[in-house]
Protein backbone atom coordinates (compact mmCIF):
# COMPACT_ATOMS: atom_id res chain seq x y z
CA UNK A 1 0.00 0.00 0.00
CA UNK A 2 1.31 3.55 -0.63
CA UNK A 3 1.47 6.67 1.17
CA UNK A 4 -1.04 8.23 -1.05
CA UNK A 5 -3.63 5.63 -0.46
CA UNK A 6 -3.10 5.35 3.37
CA UNK A 7 -5.52 7.88 5.03
CA UNK A 8 -4.41 10.67 7.11
CA UNK A 9 -2.41 10.11 10.26
CA UNK A 10 -4.21 13.32 11.74
CA UNK A 11 -7.87 14.57 10.61
CA UNK A 12 -9.33 17.34 12.73
CA UNK A 13 -12.21 20.01 11.87
CA UNK A 14 -14.06 22.66 14.17
CA UNK A 15 -12.39 20.77 17.29
CA UNK A 16 -13.15 22.35 20.36
CA UNK A 17 -12.14 21.60 23.41
CA UNK A 18 -12.93 23.00 27.15
CA UNK A 19 -11.04 22.19 30.15
CA UNK A 20 -10.97 23.23 33.85
CA UNK A 21 -13.17 26.66 33.68
CA UNK A 22 -15.64 26.16 31.51
CA UNK A 23 -14.97 29.13 29.44
CA UNK A 24 -11.35 28.04 29.06
CA UNK A 25 -11.05 26.75 25.26
CA UNK A 26 -7.59 25.03 24.98
CA UNK A 27 -8.50 24.34 21.24
CA UNK A 28 -10.82 26.76 19.62
CA UNK A 29 -12.35 25.51 16.33
CA UNK A 30 -8.55 23.58 15.42
CA UNK A 31 -9.01 22.26 12.10
CA UNK A 32 -5.94 20.01 10.80
CA UNK A 33 -4.73 17.19 8.50
CA UNK A 34 -1.94 15.55 8.89
CA UNK A 35 -1.62 13.15 5.99
CA UNK A 36 0.66 10.01 5.62
CA UNK A 37 4.27 10.25 5.66
CA UNK A 38 4.25 14.07 6.75
CA UNK A 39 6.74 15.21 8.49
CA UNK A 40 5.54 18.20 10.73
CA UNK A 41 5.96 20.77 13.18
CA UNK A 42 3.58 22.13 15.48
CA UNK A 43 5.02 25.10 17.27
CA UNK A 44 4.17 27.81 19.44
CA UNK A 45 4.63 29.45 23.04
CA UNK A 46 3.54 28.02 26.01
CA UNK A 47 0.04 28.08 26.54
CA UNK A 48 -0.68 27.70 22.86
CA UNK A 49 -2.55 24.61 23.02
CA UNK A 50 -0.18 22.12 21.73
CA UNK A 51 -0.22 19.90 24.23
CA UNK A 52 -3.96 20.03 24.70
CA UNK A 53 -3.56 19.07 20.84
CA UNK A 54 -1.93 15.73 21.82
CA UNK A 55 -4.01 14.83 24.92
CA UNK A 56 -6.82 15.13 22.18
CA UNK A 57 -5.59 12.73 19.65
CA UNK A 58 -4.67 10.56 22.32
CA UNK A 59 -8.30 10.70 23.86
CA UNK A 60 -7.11 12.29 26.95
CA UNK A 61 -9.01 15.17 25.99
CA UNK A 62 -12.65 15.14 24.33
CA UNK A 63 -13.75 17.41 21.94
CA UNK A 64 -16.75 19.43 22.69
CA UNK A 65 -19.64 17.70 20.64
CA UNK A 66 -20.86 19.47 17.81
CA UNK A 67 -22.45 18.16 14.42
CA UNK A 68 -19.58 19.35 11.97
CA UNK A 69 -16.63 18.03 14.30
CA UNK A 70 -14.47 15.36 12.92
CA UNK A 71 -11.50 14.08 15.24
CA UNK A 72 -9.85 10.82 12.72
CA UNK A 73 -6.74 9.08 13.94
CA UNK A 74 -5.50 6.52 10.74
CA UNK A 75 -9.07 7.31 9.41
CA UNK A 76 -11.27 5.83 12.31
CA UNK A 77 -13.65 7.97 14.51
CA UNK A 78 -13.10 5.29 17.21
CA UNK A 79 -10.49 3.75 18.55
CA UNK A 80 -9.21 1.21 21.12
CA UNK A 81 -6.63 3.15 23.40
CA UNK A 82 -3.89 -0.03 23.24
CA UNK A 83 -4.47 -0.27 19.17
CA UNK A 84 -3.82 3.58 18.55
CA UNK A 85 -0.84 3.44 20.81
CA UNK A 86 0.50 0.55 18.90
CA UNK A 87 -0.15 3.17 15.54
CA UNK A 88 0.95 6.02 17.43
CA UNK A 89 4.08 6.10 19.03
CA UNK A 90 4.54 9.19 21.79
CA UNK A 91 7.42 10.80 23.78
CA UNK A 92 6.84 13.18 26.33
CA UNK A 93 7.93 15.38 29.12
CA UNK A 94 5.09 13.75 31.12
CA UNK A 95 5.98 10.35 30.38
CA UNK A 96 9.77 10.62 31.19
CA UNK A 97 9.20 11.55 34.81
CA UNK A 98 6.86 8.32 35.16
CA UNK A 99 9.60 6.14 33.81
CA UNK A 100 11.98 7.42 35.89
CA UNK A 101 11.86 4.39 37.78
CA UNK A 102 14.09 1.40 39.21
CA UNK A 103 13.52 -0.37 36.04
CA UNK A 104 16.34 -1.21 33.35
CA UNK A 105 16.40 0.18 30.31
CA UNK A 106 15.43 -3.09 28.30
CA UNK A 107 12.05 -3.67 30.42
CA UNK A 108 11.49 -0.65 29.33
CA UNK A 109 11.61 -0.85 25.78
CA UNK A 110 9.81 -4.25 26.19
CA UNK A 111 6.92 -2.40 28.18
CA UNK A 112 5.91 -1.31 24.86
CA UNK A 113 4.52 -4.25 24.05
CA UNK A 114 2.39 -4.32 26.68
CA UNK A 115 1.59 -0.51 26.99
CA UNK A 116 2.76 -0.36 30.04
CA UNK A 117 5.84 0.58 32.28
CA UNK A 118 8.05 -1.62 32.99
CA UNK A 119 7.17 -5.44 32.85
CA UNK A 120 4.85 -7.15 35.52
CA UNK A 121 5.31 -10.90 36.14
CA UNK A 122 2.23 -12.29 34.45
CA UNK A 123 3.69 -10.73 31.14
CA UNK A 124 4.95 -13.11 28.72
CA UNK A 125 8.30 -11.82 26.68
CA UNK A 126 8.47 -13.70 23.90
CA UNK A 127 12.05 -14.83 22.15
CA UNK A 128 10.54 -12.38 19.04
CA UNK A 129 10.16 -9.63 21.30
CA UNK A 130 13.56 -9.85 22.64
CA UNK A 131 15.17 -9.98 19.05
CA UNK A 132 12.72 -7.05 18.37
CA UNK A 133 13.97 -4.89 21.17
CA UNK A 134 17.86 -6.04 20.63
CA UNK A 135 17.01 -4.51 16.92
CA UNK A 136 15.80 -1.01 18.54
CA UNK A 137 19.14 -1.31 21.07
CA UNK A 138 21.35 -0.95 18.00
CA UNK A 139 19.35 0.97 16.29
CA UNK A 140 19.47 3.79 18.82
CA UNK A 141 22.89 2.78 19.85
CA UNK A 142 22.06 2.08 23.48
CA UNK A 143 22.90 -1.39 23.49
CA UNK A 144 25.32 -0.81 26.27
CA UNK A 145 23.13 0.96 28.79
CA UNK A 146 20.72 -1.75 28.39
CA UNK A 147 20.77 -3.13 32.58
CA UNK A 148 20.79 0.81 33.57
CA UNK A 149 18.48 1.85 35.46
CA UNK A 150 16.04 4.50 33.87
CA UNK A 151 16.39 6.49 37.66
CA UNK A 152 19.98 6.64 36.93
CA UNK A 153 19.98 7.65 33.62
CA UNK A 154 21.22 11.17 32.19
CA UNK A 155 17.91 12.83 30.44
CA UNK A 156 19.28 11.98 26.77
CA UNK A 157 19.63 8.28 27.64
CA UNK A 158 16.58 8.11 28.90
CA UNK A 159 14.92 9.99 26.35
CA UNK A 160 16.45 7.76 23.72
CA UNK A 161 14.75 4.53 25.85
CA UNK A 162 11.45 6.00 25.25
CA UNK A 163 12.18 6.55 21.92
CA UNK A 164 12.40 2.53 22.07
CA UNK A 165 9.49 1.92 23.76
CA UNK A 166 7.63 3.49 21.49
CA UNK A 167 8.98 2.33 18.29
CA UNK A 168 8.78 -0.85 18.95
CA UNK A 169 5.62 -1.82 16.86
CA UNK A 170 7.21 -0.18 14.29
CA UNK A 171 4.50 2.55 14.29
CA UNK A 172 3.25 4.82 11.29
CA UNK A 173 3.75 8.34 13.36
CA UNK A 174 6.26 9.17 16.18
CA UNK A 175 4.98 12.24 17.94
CA UNK A 176 7.48 14.20 19.78
CA UNK A 177 6.16 16.52 22.42
CA UNK A 178 8.67 19.27 23.51
CA UNK A 179 11.34 16.71 22.97
CA UNK A 180 14.61 18.46 23.81
CA UNK A 181 13.31 20.07 26.72
CA UNK A 182 15.87 19.20 29.78
CA UNK A 183 18.73 18.38 27.66
CA UNK A 184 21.85 19.47 27.66
CA UNK A 185 23.42 20.63 23.93
CA UNK A 186 25.21 17.24 23.61
CA UNK A 187 21.92 15.53 24.58
CA UNK A 188 20.25 17.33 21.98
CA UNK A 189 22.13 16.76 19.20
CA UNK A 190 22.14 13.13 19.55
CA UNK A 191 18.21 13.42 19.88
CA UNK A 192 18.76 15.26 16.75
CA UNK A 193 20.71 12.55 14.74
CA UNK A 194 18.21 9.66 16.66
CA UNK A 195 15.22 11.78 15.24
CA UNK A 196 16.43 12.00 11.90
CA UNK A 197 17.83 8.27 11.69
CA UNK A 198 14.35 7.56 12.77
CA UNK A 199 12.57 9.50 9.90
CA UNK A 200 15.29 7.82 7.37
CA UNK A 201 13.69 4.30 8.67
CA UNK A 202 10.11 5.43 7.64
CA UNK A 203 8.20 6.20 10.21
CA UNK A 204 6.51 9.97 10.12
CA UNK A 205 6.89 12.56 12.34
CA UNK A 206 5.23 15.05 14.54
CA UNK A 207 7.16 17.64 16.89
CA UNK A 208 5.35 19.18 19.03
CA UNK A 209 7.96 22.16 20.51
CA UNK A 210 8.16 26.21 21.38
CA UNK A 211 11.79 25.80 20.09
CA UNK A 212 12.57 26.73 16.44
CA UNK A 213 16.19 24.44 16.59
CA UNK A 214 14.43 21.15 17.53
CA UNK A 215 12.86 21.61 13.73
CA UNK A 216 14.97 18.82 11.80
CA UNK A 217 15.43 19.38 8.06
CA UNK A 218 13.44 16.81 6.98
CA UNK A 219 10.70 18.59 8.02
CA UNK A 220 9.33 20.19 5.68
CA UNK A 221 5.72 21.31 7.09
CA UNK A 222 5.19 24.05 10.41
CA UNK A 223 1.95 24.43 11.85
CA UNK A 224 1.84 27.71 14.03
CA UNK A 225 -0.49 27.86 17.24
CA UNK A 226 -1.45 30.43 19.85
CA UNK A 227 -3.92 30.89 22.27
CA UNK A 228 -5.52 27.80 21.15
CA UNK A 229 -6.19 28.52 17.25
CA UNK A 230 -4.20 27.39 14.05
CA UNK A 231 -2.82 30.93 13.04
CA UNK A 232 -0.51 29.61 10.60
CA UNK A 233 0.31 26.46 8.26
CA UNK A 234 1.74 25.75 5.35
CA UNK A 235 5.88 25.34 4.03
CA UNK A 236 8.36 25.49 6.61
CA UNK A 237 9.84 28.51 4.45
CA UNK A 238 6.53 30.09 4.85
CA UNK A 239 6.03 29.65 7.58
CA UNK A 240 8.95 30.54 9.76
CA UNK A 241 9.28 34.22 8.39
CA UNK A 242 10.57 36.57 10.62
CA UNK A 243 7.13 38.53 10.76
CA UNK A 244 5.72 35.74 11.48
CA UNK A 245 7.75 34.28 14.55
CA UNK A 246 8.13 38.04 15.84
CA UNK A 247 4.17 37.98 16.01
CA UNK A 248 3.66 34.49 17.42
CA UNK A 249 6.59 34.80 20.37
CA UNK A 250 6.18 38.54 21.04
CA UNK A 251 9.48 38.98 20.84
CA UNK A 252 11.76 41.46 18.40
CA UNK A 253 14.22 38.16 16.97
CA UNK A 254 15.64 37.40 13.81
CA UNK A 255 15.03 34.51 11.76
CA UNK A 256 18.29 32.65 10.08
CA UNK A 257 18.70 29.98 8.28
CA UNK A 258 21.52 27.42 8.02
CA UNK A 259 22.36 23.98 6.97
CA UNK A 260 18.34 22.79 6.92
CA UNK A 261 17.77 24.19 10.18
CA UNK A 262 15.94 27.53 11.82
CA UNK A 263 17.31 29.60 14.54
CA UNK A 264 16.65 32.99 16.33
CA UNK A 265 19.15 35.97 17.67
CA UNK A 266 17.27 38.55 19.96
CA UNK A 267 18.07 42.15 20.08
Amino acid sequence: MTMKSLPPILEMKNVTVIQGDKNKKVLDAVSLTIQAGENVAILGPNGAGKTSLIRTITREYYPVAHRNTVLRVMGEDHWNLFELRNLLGIVSGGLQLACAREIPGIEMILSGFFGGIGLHQRQRVTARMREKAGEVLRFLEIAHLKNREMSVMSSGEARRFLIGRAIIHDPKALILDEPTNGLDLRATHHFKKVIRKIVHSGASIILVTQNLQDIIPEISRVVLMKGGKIVKDGPKKDALTQASIRELFNVPVEVHQKDGYFYTLGH
